[in-house]
């Protein structure tokens, strides 16, 4: 199984390091995302911006685009 899973890392190219280590990189920022947005601690403030989304579009509600 040792076997299954070596790596040659001198035979790395440019193109894997940077996969490798974007991939790291991705991988850390999700986890400090999930980490904000499942603590407690910050509820009130997430919710209080749940709808910033929408907010540009009930701005453009109008003549000028139609009447929509």
């Amino acid at each position: 199984m040792f076997d299954y899973f070596k790596t040659d890392w001198a035979a790395m190219t440019v193109t894997d390091w940077v996969g490798t280590i974007l991939t790291v990189v991705i991988f850390i920022l999700m986890m400090v995302a999930y980490f904000q947005v499942f603590r407690p601690k910050n509820r009130d403030d997430l919710e209080s911006r749940k709808h910033i989304p929408f907010a540009e579009d009930q701005q453009d509600i109008g003549e000028q685009d139609g009447g929509k």
